[in-house]
């Protein structure tokens, strides 16, 4: 089960202005963006972290916030909370523990999370892949619908204005606006939560190291589903196995939940039929919503975009409002975005030694289901290209249990190159019974061009040696490079591109 806060619960009032909170660990993702939607609130902020620097560096100096070093003396009098990431504990960080000392209340994360949702109308987005992107899509769309909302992401989304979170115009501070969160199935952190309204994506089995079998993972995102009220709606993705498992439980469960299905394989109004993919644009329709179109890649994105508009259509119906009168803004939304950092983010778009077109692209994709997915999208996206894709699987745990899966997740992809394993340091590596090598020579079952590149400097060598040759007659437009995972190869594209300018080609 979740940890638990070590002492005094604080209740967040709902009024946050002048309210001293204090952030430990303020530079995760998940912190950064809750900094902005506490400080949109009133709230002062004040946190620490390690000393390197990250890109949420830049969103917290935007409000003002120099993350500081780890210590006892930033715990002073006026803090009236202190809330920190699971990364870390009141026996071992001096903030933490100072807090204690002093009994001011301390919240985890998703704890406060949860304190936001409780005093908003909060609408949970969870799934094993796809809950970044679908909050994207959704807070991409409030914004142009102008419901009175805030919206917090996995990641920096662009059309957020490259922040993790977005406040509608019409946001009231102090009074009962929408929260779309991103909500987390690690841990049971998304129980905190408090949803009136939930996007499941998708059901699989991971984070092995918490939930050993589906099973385990099945039944927590049930759970979730149960915390919804009397007549609290879950929108779930009919062309996912598991999702549809989760659904179907869940209301045996609860008959009082209403369920409203997403995808090809859905009846009722959110139907998605799929149409071309042409000029940089894929095509699809939603029920009686009509067509719609996005600018990044994979059906499984339109798939999310149709979650996004279920919810979205949902929450107009909240307001009184038809959301047939809205589909001009809907559209508009979903055209506007542009994707999140570190899910197929173009990094570069450049040319090979040869002269020909090469687009670097960087992704998060680290389970098999989102490896095949994303690759696949691709494909379809960038006809022309050839693809090359370097991966570096995240936990030996999730390697293991899901060998034979990533080892044949990569058949979008024309060259692929393995790096070592990026462990967790909650894992010993070397009692692990796979390795990075282990990985590649069982994706060379599956597919005819795997190399294994442990370091990224070998793998960008070996990405320069490929992009060096002519893609050939079939790929006339040139590369994709593609780095893939939740470790940080990304650094593999970085040391290809030095490398491309140290030629002068840039």
């Amino acid at each position: 089960m979740r940890e638990e806060s070590k002492t005094l619960r604080w209740t967040m009032p709902d009024k946050l202005e002048g309210v001293r909170l204090h952030f430990v660990g303020i530079k995760g993702t998940g912190m950064a963006a809750l900094v902005e939607i506490l400080s949109d609130r009133g709230a002062v902020i004040t946190g620490s972290d390690v000393a390197e620097r990250f890109y949420t560096d830049e969103i917290l100096e935007k409000r003002g916030i120099q993350a500081k070093p780890f210590s006892a003396d930033n715990i002073g009098d006026g803090i009236q909370c202190v809330i920190y990431s699971s990364a870390y504990s009141p026996d071992k960080n001096p903030d933490l523990a100072e807090a204690v000392r002093r009994g001011i209340p301390l919240l985890l994360y998703s704890e406060a999370l949860g304190e936001v949702s409780a005093r908003s109308y909060g609408c949970g987005i969870c799934g094993v892949h796809g809950k970044t992107t679908t909050t994207g899509l959704t807070g991409t769309i409030l914004k142009e619908l102008d419901l009175p909302s805030q919206v917090l992401a996995g990641s920096v989304i662009a059309s957020f204005g490259d922040r993790c979170t977005m406040t509608s115009p019409s946001f009231a501070a102090g009074k009962r606006n929408i929260f779309a969160a991103e909500t987390c199935e690690y841990q049971r952190h998304f129980m905190a939560f408090h949803p009136r309204k939930i996007i499941l994506t998708a059901v699989e089995s991971d984070h092995q190291d918490y939930y050993p079998t589906y099973e385990d993972i099945l039944a927590a995102f049930v759970e979730y589903a149960c915390l919804l009220p009397e007549g609290g709606e879950l929108i779930y993705c009919a062309d996912d196995k598991g999702a549809s498992e989760a659904a179907t439980i869940a209301s045996r469960k609860r008959p009082d939940i209403k369920l409203l299905p997403y995808g090809t394989d859905a009846t009722g109004g959110y139907r998605l039929s799929f149409g071309k993919v042409e000029g940089g644009r894929q095509y699809f329709s939603i029920g009686d919503m009509g067509a719609f179109a996005l600018q990044v890649p994979g059906r499984h994105n339109a798939r999310n975009a149709s979650a996004a508009v279920a919810l979205c259509c949902q929450l107009l119906r909240e307001y009184g409002k038809n959301p047939i009168d809205f589909r001009e803004e809907i559209r508009r939304g979903l055209l506007n975005f542009r994707g999140g950092k570190r899910r197929s983010e173009i990094i570069a778009r450049t040319k090979t030694p040869l002269g020909q077109e090469l687009i670097v692209i960087d992704d998060y994709g680290h389970h098999p289901t989102a490896i095949a997915t994303t690759l696949a999208g691709y494909r379809e996206f960038y006809k022309g290209h050839k693809i090359i894709t370097d991966f570096m699987s995240h936990t030996y745990t999730r390697t293991a249990a899901l060998l034979e899966e990533f080892a044949a997740s990569f058949a979008s992809a024309d060259s692929v190159i393995i790096n070592k394993i990026y462990g967790s340091a909650r894992e010993d590596a070397s009692a692990s019974p796979v390795t990075g090598e282990i990985l590649a020579a069982h994706a060379s079952k599956y597919h005819k061009a795997v190399s294994y590149r442990g370091e990224f400097a070998e793998a960008a060598e070996e990405a320069y040696r490929q992009i060096s040759e002519p893609s050939g007659a079939e790929y006339p437009d040139g590369y994709l490079f593609v780095t893939m995972g939740a470790g940080d190869n990304w650094k593999t594209g970085t040391i290809l591109l030095e490398k491309l300018a140290q030629e002068g080609i840039k």
